[in-house]
């Protein structure tokens, strides 16, 4: 007997046909995550065409953009086919649903009759779980999945069993990469946008066919601009070309390595310097570390050098033969005037609605220069 067509919603049962006809209002307690989640459910089974989507505003001001059903759909079909999931596959919904990462989730749900269990975001998502649930799918920013890794009572047990998992909003950083090799299910890290309804290329993190470049899904075409940024083209975005600001460095018409954002290059004393090459290099240096705190650089101004890199790390001060240690190892792993030249702490770092590091926020609350 197939099962019947329901959610979990943070542990209450919610039927489709109560969602399509929102005939639970009075008779369940919900909160405001749970009546957002559910109204975009309500319109996803009623077959609304366009859906209203706010960008995460990691990267500039968040803005509004309307995405049509028809681009959900071929967006969520492509992950459906690639990661094999079937009817009935379980899935776990832990990304904030106000945004694209966490909508898609549901949108792929529906599209491919997996039973959904939705929770709102945090840490550890397994915890809030019937105990002996078992996910075939999932998407992950990297603290979660890296909190489920070092958690002892979950860790890879609960991941190994699934399908596949998805990876994104953040960069991976190289203690998570190397925490990923001991799962045997594969693990994409996501590239895409809000305006491309999710990801666009996925890049195998773990495993022997592990990979540095991005793999573009079937059907999109990639190109540059003269800045060297990608470009996306295809029935995702309505055949309209999107301009990024990724600089990216095109390997084959499918494939790509991501080598940062244009406007996190920065100019100090003449020389062109990319800050996430910066980061890679300043997270190797911390891997010695008992627990790798947050961190990132950013440009401030500098009289003589124009703009100078400053690296700012999210807890409490490092002893001082520490910092002298974390510098030594950047001056051997970066050129003279990539490495940081002052270091700043904060107690926590800002953050936007889905959990990214505010970098214009962290600097005000220094009181910094904003990017």
């Amino acid at each position: 007997m197939a099962p019947e067509k329901a959610l979990l919603l943070n542990g209450k049962k919610f039927y489709y046909d109560e969602i399509a006809d929102y005939s639970f209002r009075n008779s369940i307690p919900l909160n405001g995550y749970e009546a957002k989640t559910l109204e975009f459910c309500r319109s996803w089974l009623t077959g609304v065409q366009e859906f209203p989507i706010q960008t995460s505003g990691s990267t500039g001001e968040p803005k509004r953009i309307h995405l049509s059903r028809k681009q959900l759909e071929i967006s969520a079909r492509r992950t459906i086919k690639l990661l094999g999931l079937r009817e009935y596959d379980q899935t776990l919904i832990c990304l904030n649903t106000d945004y694209i990462a966490g909508l898609m989730m549901l949108v792929r749900g529906f599209e491919a009759g997996l039973q959904m269990f939705i929770v709102e975001p945090v840490s550890n998502p397994f915890k809030l779980l019937p105990e002996g649930t078992r996910i075939d799918f999932a998407s992950f920013v990297p603290l979660q999945l890296q909190t489920i890794l070092e958690d002892v009572t979950y860790g890879p047990a609960v991941l190994n069993g699934m399908k596949g998992i998805l990876v994104g909003g953040a960069p991976v950083g190289l203690s998570l990469q190397r925490k990923l090799q001991q799962l045997k299910t594969p693990v994409y890290h996501t590239y895409g946008m809000t305006e491309t309804a999710s990801h666009i290329a996925l890049r195998l993190l773990n495993g022997p066919k592990a990979a540095e470049y991005y793999e573009v899904l079937d059907s999109i075409q990639i190109g540059q601009d003269k800045r060297g940024c990608l470009t996306i083209t295809g029935d995702i975005t309505s055949n309209e070309t999107i301009v990024t600001n990724d600089l990216v460095e095109l390997l084959t018409p499918t494939r790509f390595r991501w080598i940062g954002r244009v406007d996190n290059t920065i100019n100090s004393g003449g020389v062109k310097i990319q800050s996430e090459k910066v980061e890679v290099a300043i997270a190797e240096a911390l891997m010695e570390l008992p627990q790798q705190p947050r961190f990132f650089v950013a440009p401030q101004p500098d009289e003589l050098l124009g703009e100078k890199i400053v690296l700012l790390i999210e807890g409490e001060k490092l002893p001082e033969e520490v910092e002298q240690t974390l510098f030594t190892k950047l001056k051997t792993l970066l050129q003279k005037f990539e490495v940081p030249r002052e270091l700043y702490y904060s107690p926590s770092f800002s953050e936007t609605n889905t959990g990214k590091v505010s970098k214009q926020k962290t600097l005000q609350k220094l009181g910094l220069e904003p990017i």
